[in-house]
């Protein structure tokens, strides 16, 4: 394949975004604004490995990895094919980059990964493989992306899934709080314009980081993302904008290139 593919950041939602017609629609059209990929390096928010894992390379149960929710939730299925040969050639990025890593044969798609997938691909045909997360460092997990964006040439669409911002404790309070409005457009201007120092440096240079993100796993993606764009066409669009649950999480999701 030639020419180079988007890297994008998805904010993922939980296993009820599936019944959010709205939402539903705008991944799909943004799925079908993008070239076709070869494969999809899936990075979510819910798996941290250390050292980095890859997934399971063949069709394995999805991992349900939340609790209390209706029934059918635990009867979504995304059997999309295994991507051995991606699973190979990451592998050769992360030995070439000195990056450790180890496989989990065995360890199925999350709802971070299979939630957006289900609105962007529906028809689970292209092939997925998911890598986890190191730990939260935010240079290992730019340098993670560096060393993947050759992919970007051969195919594969790299896809950071996760919240830009994730504050549990404000879900379902009426009106958007002023916190979630400053850290969601500091996030804009820091992505347009490819801030990385600022995006590295998020729990300082932040506003409001603090309540925007108590716990950081689910911004770490879009770090990931942001190094694979690194050394490629990095401008930035937001296909998807707006606010969830009341101003709990931004559904800011970002398109490098």
């Amino acid at each position: 394949m030639t020419g180079e593919m988007p890297v994008i950041f998805a904010a993922h939602g939980a296993p009820v975004l599936l019944d959010d017609p709205v939402w539903m629609k705008e991944l799909a059209d943004w799925a079908q604004a993008m070239p076709d990929p070869a494969a999809i390096l899936m990075v979510s928010a819910h798996w941290e490995h250390r050292p980095i894992a890859l997934g399971a390379t063949h069709a394995v149960p999805l991992v349900y990895d939340f609790y209390g929710f209706p029934e059918h939730y635990y009867r979504t299925s995304y059997r999309a094919p295994g991507a051995p040969a991606l699973a190979v050639r990451v592998r050769q990025l992360f030995d070439a980059a000195a990056i450790p890593w180890t496989d989990e044969p065995e360890r199925g798609l999350d709802h971070g990964a299979y939630v957006p997938l289900v609105a962007m691909y529906p028809a689970a045909d292209v092939p997925v493989l998911q890598v986890s997360l190191p730990a939260l460092d935010p240079g290992d997990l730019y340098a993670m992306g560096r060393a993947l964006a050759p992919l970007r040439r051969e195919g594969v669409l790299i896809v950071g899934s996760g919240f830009l911002t994730h504050n549990m404790r404000y879900a379902f309070r009426p009106g958007i709080p002023a916190w979630a409005r400053e850290f969601d457009a500091w996030a804009e201007d820091a992505l347009a314009n490819f801030k990385i120092d600022e995006l590295l440096a998020f729990q300082t240079r932040a506003p409001a980081a603090e309540i925007a993100l108590p716990t950081w796993e689910h911004y770490a993606p879009v770090l990931v993302a942001a190094g694979a764009a690194e050394s490629g066409r990095h401008e930035a669009a937001f296909p998807i904008r707006g606010f969830w649950l009341d101003g709990a999480f931004t559904k800011r999701s970002v398109q490098f290139g």
